[in-house]
């Protein structure tokens, strides 16, 4: 899979999860990909410093871009 191709699966599963943390105030923004297999995304607003943005991160965030992108590994929040 091409970079471009591949930027555009994860765009598009973030797009998926974006209105589940805007309705709690947040936000979160793709930083890069990294090897094709590594995304780097920063949470924002109220996902910043929230006891739960770990679980979120992992069970959301990560789930979502893998099924939009299998070949993904690892999700990686960078603050």
């Amino acid at each position: 899979m091409k970079d471009q191709e591949l930027k555009l699966k994860v765009e598009d599963a973030l797009e998926e999860i974006r209105p589940f943390l805007q309705s709690d105030g947040g936000d979160i923004s793709l930083i890069s990909i990294d090897d094709g297999k590594t995304v780097v995304v920063r949470l924002e607003g109220a996902c910043v410093g929230c006891s739960v943005n770990q679980m979120t991160l992992k069970s959301g965030v990560e789930m979502t871009i893998k099924k939009h992108a299998p070949q993904i590994e690892t999700v990686i929040n960078v603050e």
